[in-house]
């Protein structure tokens, strides 16, 4: 019988003995499959946060906008707790006081530095004329108004706000320069007060 270290290597028994040889297989197959695996599960939770977060915004929103549907905003001299700068003084909000209102209704998935607050009525839904601030890759937030309305004005509060993109490194970009811009509205009459 002729020793192992006297056969002759060639190539082609190495590769079918490589071929044969399963061990090892599991790994190298997630090797190859694991990246697409999760860029697309990081890219479904980062598009699973930003639905939550828009959806957070449209409470704070609404809730806000509560403020100026009664009146609470607009009221000089009684207790508007909402709009108040000093403890104790009340004063009628501006957009500065409205936005500091906003943000404590905010919780700790916001950051109010990056928070647009803009108010806007008029006497019907049909006069209204709500302006443009862009999209998530030219908002540009100069122009933002308040104007609460009076009694019985059509008001349109709008919430804008430039939610940070992780996962755009893998091609996933469901904005712009890694932001996406959410806009939260909601549109009513003020109640009589």
């Amino acid at each position: 019988m002729p020793s192992p270290a006297s056969t002759k290597f060639t190539l082609r028994k190495a590769l079918r003995r490589f071929r044969s040889n399963r061990r090892g297989s599991a790994a190298v197959e997630f090797a190859l499959v694991a990246p697409l695996f999760f860029a697309l599960l990081f890219a479904i939770i980062e598009t699973a946060l930003m639905f939550f977060a828009s959806q957070v915004l449209e409470t704070i929103t609404q809730n806000a906008a509560r403020v100026v549907l009664t009146g609470q905003a607009q009221a000089q001299g009684g207790s508007v707790a909402a709009c108040q700068t000093t403890p104790g003084v009340a004063m009628a909000c501006d957009q500065t006081t409205f936005k500091a209102y906003v943000c404590t209704q905010i919780p700790a998935l916001f950051d109010c530095s990056k928070l647009f607050v803009d108010v806007v009525s008029n006497n019907s839904f049909g006069a209204l004329s709500l302006p443009s601030y862009g999209d998530s890759c030219n908002f540009n937030p100069a122009g933002m108004q308040y104007s609460a309305g009076s009694t019985g004005q059509v008001v349109v509060v709008r919430l804008f706000y430039q939610w940070p993109l992780i996962v755009t490194g893998l091609g996933y970009n469901i904005g712009c320069s890694n932001k996406r811009l959410l806009v939260a509205t909601t549109a009513f009459k003020n109640e009589p007060f």
